[in-house]
């Protein structure tokens, strides 16, 4: 009888010291809430990072092309040495003389003067020249301006899509967060599961030391229990994928040991039926609308090939160099003023063929938009009746799981005093659990389609 409470003991520090295990584990976790995921989500997730980069590069690219309307200054220099030395000589002879006449006019007057002739020396040696320039584009046939337009109108689509990156990225947090609480919740039903199955396990090798039950019970008993401990298993498992599934989408390393801080939240408002019809705030609807707008001006791009172009173009320039008689050749500056005018006559129809095969890709776009538009409107009436059958599984999964409940303990009930057999009573408990399970799949299932309804009306 000693040997026994010495038994009744050692359990019991076991019991002890496992739960004591388990609270530590549970304190060295990082507990999440819902909230924390979808803030680190979009602060560390990659693909948000990458869009934002995205957006960042088509700004900057916006911000080039207004320098296009400004004028464009530049410095040019330039050198050269040559060993050129020798000498140049204009021959002397007799040239004619002229008068001014009564007009004004000059005139021969028959007489001619010697010219001696001359000798220069020049030496060409080192000659440079330095100046700058300005452009101004003053009209560019609508091309600077198309382009500016769809610089902006891209940096505006990746906004969007930034913002659709956004979406997504939560969508798939709160998912990831949904299947670790539903692997969580499926973890403590098999755990009570197998409790249920140990208890009567014991019940009935009780009964059977006893002589009120056959050793066939017994064994029923355990292949149930041996089947309940893989469930344990695999509950474990399915703890560990969503855990790392979770980690990945809050951009942590996969390692990290986090567990959820509650269940399910609470649903928002129901959508109303004829409010969640409309796709207008779907960030795929703004972007769509960016690459039609592109498209037109592309048309507008393209035919400014077509247009005169008239720019004009201001400078100074000094020079230096080339010796003439130990005096220099070039040793001034000057300014310069040039109006550029450029009509565009004849080009075997590449300019025209351009405009067409944007009109093409205008044509094209308006045509996608508008079916993507009722593709997104299918998906968002997909998505609502979803989420109405979810709401419907749910009742339906809260009053199985109340009725499988009632059917096991009644079921334990009846089995004690011989009224129902070990077979019907090992199905009542697994009516039980499997009503258990539905219960969370469904509840899990519910806030899921909610999310994927949000996604749809552009709401998330």
């Amino acid at each position: 009888m000693k040997m026994y409470t010495m038994n009744i003991d050692l359990k019991r520090i076991g019991t002890v010291a496992a739960m004591c295990v388990a609270v530590l584990c549970a304190m060295s976790q990082e507990v999440l809430t819902m909230e924390q995921c979808r803030s680190l989500a979009l602060q560390h997730n990659k693909e948000v990072a990458a869009a934002k980069m995205q957006t960042a590069s088509a700004r900057y690219m916006r911000k080039s092309y207004k320098a296009l309307y400004l004028p464009d200054f530049s410095a040019s220099g330039n050198a050269l040495y040559h060993t050129a030395d020798g000498k140049l000589s204009v021959p002397g002879g007799n040239l004619p003389t002229f008068s001014l006449g009564a007009d004004g006019v000059p005139q021969f007057d028959g007489r001619y003067a010697l010219f001696p002739g001359m000798d220069f020396d020049y030496k060409i040696g080192f000659v440079y020249s330095a100046g700058v320039q300005v452009q101004q584009p003053i009209y560019q046939g609508g091309k600077i301006i198309a382009a500016n337009r769809i610089a902006g109108l891209t940096e505006q689509m990746s906004i969007e899509n930034e913002r659709l990156t956004a979406s997504d990225v939560i969508l798939n947090t709160e998912n990831a967060y949904v299947l670790l609480v539903r692997a969580t919740e499926m973890r403590k039903v098999a755990e009570k599961y197998n409790a249920l199955l140990a208890e009567l396990l014991r019940n009935v090798e009780s009964a059977c030391r006893h002589g009120l039950k056959p050793r066939n019970d017994v064994l029923k008993v355990q292949v149930k229990l041996n089947e309940s401990e893989l469930q344990l298993r695999k509950a474990e498992n399915a703890i560990r994928l969503a855990r790392m599934n979770l980690c990945h989408c809050i951009g942590r390393p996969l390692t990290d040991d986090i567990a959820v801080a509650d269940s399910l939240p609470a649903l928002v408002a129901a959508v109303e039926q004829g409010q969640a019809l409309d796709i207008t705030q779907r960030p795929e609807y703004a972007i769509l609308e960016k690459k039609v707008a592109i498209a037109e001006q592309q048309v507008k791009l393209n035919r400014s090939e077509m247009l005169p172009k008239v720019g004009v173009q201001a400078g100074y320039a000094y020079t230096h160099g080339v010796k003439v008689r130990d005096n220099y050749l070039f040793d001034n500056g000057g300014f310069s003023v040039l109006l550029n005018v450029q009509v565009p006559l004849f080009h075997f129809g590449e300019r025209s063929n351009k405009v067409r095969s944007a009109r093409a890709a205008l044509q094209q776009s308006q045509l996608e938009q508008q079916n993507l538009n009722e593709m997104m409107m299918l998906e968002l009436a997909q998505a609502l009746n979803n989420l109405d059958e979810a709401r419907m599984e749910c009742d339906i999964a809260d009053r199985s799981l109340a009725q499988a409940d009632e059917n096991r303990r009644l079921s334990d009930s009846q089995y004690r005093v011989g009224l129902e057999t070990l077979s019907d009573n090992l199905e009542a408990q697994t009516l039980w659990q499997q009503a258990y399970e539905t219960r969370i799949t469904s509840r899990c299932q519910l806030y899921l389609a909610y999310l994927t309804c949000q996604k749809a009306a552009g709401k998330l």
